[in-house]
């Protein structure tokens, strides 16, 4: 046995790591947002396109966000990966990003949505959100909402939601949506990345007819599959289970090529609503189908966040 995983190791590991971006896009002159971007596949994320054009980094722990940019800027010789604070815990936060950004910014071309939470014991947001739905899903509506125009201004343009094959296992309970009833952190996490598939079907819908093709931009949700990373850090069970199978996880940049993929890729120029894991389609659970509930979770997402976005 120990002779044959020796042998079969580097066939393993090319399995796990999945498709990768080949894309060779440059972005001069274009402006990219990631989210959470100071560790795991978001730094990855940010590490490539820091090649490409100019990125800025939004994060919550803007010294952990520092220490990164420095990095990428080194290795990348592009001075253009700028820090900016984003708790997207705290609407008021949120709103004080987009507003900074907003009269700093006169384009943004890429808004990828890649921060989030995972297995958290039960706790709220600043504003009472259950904290994975409010971070994975509200946080990230929210923002979008308050970016959108200068994303239309700015197209050809896209929105990359970072989701997750968990989104199998979610449903949205709207009777419930805040675990105050019944909640287990890993059903929670589900729920939420069941929303962003959703967000991202429901706002493709929304926006196609409006801009077609190069012309217009684009929402796409992405799987970037099991990585080794600090998303698991709230459960100790879970962060042996992934040291003990690391080699069957893909590292933070073999996560990131999906996130890429979405972000670069020419042959998605006009593909929108669409759901990618190892840089092509996937299947989507039924739920995840579900224009009706999405058109719901739309409308609920609104009146909780105080906005119209008709």
């Amino acid at each position: 046995v120990p002779v044959f995983l020796f042998v079969a190791a580097p066939y393993i590991r090319r399995y796990v790591a999945g498709g990768r971006c080949k894309s060779t896009a440059r972005l001069e002159g274009k402006v990219v947002i990631i989210t959470g971007a100071n560790t795991g596949i978001g730094k990855e994320t940010a590490r490539d396109l820091a090649q490409r054009g100019k990125v800025i980094i939004a994060c919550r722990d803007t010294a952990k966000a520092e220490a990164a940019a420095s990095e990428i800027r080194a290795e990348t010789g592009n001075q253009q990966v700028i820090v900016k604070k984003l708790d997207l815990a705290d609407t008021k936060s949120i709103r004080e990003f987009a507003e900074t950004f907003l009269a700093e910014e006169k384009e943004l071309h890429i808004l990828i949505n890649n921060a989030g939470v995972m297995l958290c014991p039960y706790s709220k947001t600043a504003d009472g959100f259950e904290m994975h739905l409010g971070v994975n899903h509200l946080g990230h509506f929210l923002l979008t909402f308050l970016l959108l125009e200068r994303l239309k201004q700015s197209a050809p343009a896209r929105i990359v939601n970072v989701s997750s094959l968990a989104h199998h296992g979610g449903r949205i309970r709207f009777h419930d949506l805040h675990g105050e009833k019944s909640y287990n952190r890993g059903l929670a996490y589900c729920h939420s990345k069941l929303a962003n598939v959703l967000f991202t079907r429901e706002l493709a819908r929304r926006l196609q007819g409006k801009f077609q093709g190069r012309a217009g931009f684009t929402a796409n949700a992405l799987h970037p599959g099991s990585v080794s990373s600090e998303l698991v850090r709230h459960s100790l069970v879970m962060s042996w289970l992934w040291k003990i199978f690391s080699f069957f996880l893909k590292t933070p940049s073999e996560g990131a090529q999906t996130s890429i993929y979405c972000a670069v890729a020419e042959e998605l120029d006009s593909v929108t609503g669409q759901y990618f894991s190892d840089c092509q389609p996937a299947y989507v659970s039924p739920r995840g189908r579900d224009d009706e509930t999405a058109k719901k979770l739309w409308s609920v997402s609104c009146e909780l966040l105080g906005i119209q976005w008709d």
